[in-house]
């Protein structure tokens, strides 16, 4: 005889609503009532039957991941993570790549909206406007975007920047550029105004080089300029980028970081061990994963809410910084 809820719930010692709820809103359950539920399912071997499921609930039990760049190893990390998350909550994941193009963004929404109860965008390319109009039609959260209406969960990098530019500062560098991202990135536009902010303190002037691709091949198309432009230290826009920087700027002759220090923002699990290992800002990816995934069930729960997260983020000096050579640092 196939085992039922009633029969989980008879073990576990709680009504079968309970049951339910633990299955398929762990949210509205106590995390010990949930551990309960799910020591009494597996010990009964219950399987609960999500077509069926979906029937009753009209929910699927599916979420979507849109991110932008699936290639870029800041993204790994939190899809893991997220994935992990609603696998404890009893959903599936569908994950999908926009390739930093907004059309396509829009598009695996739309396509999505009948297969998930919610999608989660990672760095989304898509205008303010846009992204209001897909959350009328479907729950969304958004990762690093501020946007009213929409959760969200932001990880804060203009700390980060102000922290990076500071120790810039410290290590006595005058004459610093910004390898910005993205014209339209939220982050992009976070690092520049923590950056010019902390720089107008010192009265420092920072140049800005950019909008640039946030790849290792838009570093690499913006070395010139920043070797260029006589600056001894330069901030990327992710850690990508500062690969790319730093190898073009090796291939021009420049030493990092004897004639340039190049700091970027991620710290993906790569830059401990590139060369020299790169200075950079950490980003809680995994957390804000799993964070994103706790606020999309929240929105699409009965009377479901908004709301935002956010994050802390800190410099992790290594290598690729340094002061700058004492003709420089006279000037």
């Amino acid at each position: 005889m196939a085992v039922t809820i009633r029969d989980v719930a008879r073990v576990s010692g709680v009504h079968v609503s309970t049951v339910s709820r633990a299955l398929t809103a762990a949210h509205l359950v106590k995390p010990e009532t949930r551990a309960r539920v799910l020591a009494a399912a597996d010990q009964l071997g219950y399987r609960p039957n999500r077509a069926a499921r979906a029937l009753s609930t009209r929910r699927t039990g599916n979420l979507g991941l849109i991110v932008a760049d699936i290639a870029n190893p800041f993204f790994p990390p939190l899809l893991k993570a997220a994935q992990a998350q609603a696998r404890a909550r009893d959903y599936h994941v569908f994950i999908a790549d926009t390739d930093e193009q907004a059309r396509v963004e829009e598009e695996l929404v739309h396509s999505m909206a009948k297969q998930v109860d919610g999608a989660v965008l990672v760095a989304p390319r898509l205008t303010d406007s846009a992204i209001a109009s897909l959350a009328e039609e479907l729950p969304l959260v958004v990762v690093n975007r501020r946007l009213r209406g929409v959760p969200g969960v932001l990880m804060d990098v203009g700390a980060g920047a102000r922290s990076a530019v500071e120790h810039l500062l410290g290590l006595g560098h005058r004459e610093i550029a910004l390898v910005s991202g993205p014209g339209r990135a939220w982050t992009s536009g976070e690092i520049e105004r923590a950056a010019g902010g902390i720089a107008d303190e010192h009265g420092v002037l920072i140049q800005r080089i950019g909008p640039n691709a946030p790849t290792e091949e838009g570093g690499r198309a913006a070395a010139e300029e920043v070797v260029a432009s006589g600056a001894t230290a330069v901030l990327a826009h992710n850690d990508l980028m500062a690969f790319g920087l730093a190898r073009r700027a090796a291939e021009l002759g420049v030493d990092v970081p004897g004639d340039l220090s190049v700091v970027g923002v991620d710290d993906s699990h790569l830059a401990r061990y590139s060369t020299p290992a790169l200075t950079t800002v950490n980003m809680p990816v995994a957390e804000a994963g799993r964070s994103a995934v706790d606020l999309l069930l929240q929105a699409v729960a009965p009377g479901g809410s908004t709301g935002t997260v956010s994050l802390e983020t800190a410099l992790v000096v290594r290598d690729s910084t340094a002061p700058p050579r004492r003709d420089d640092a006279a000037g």
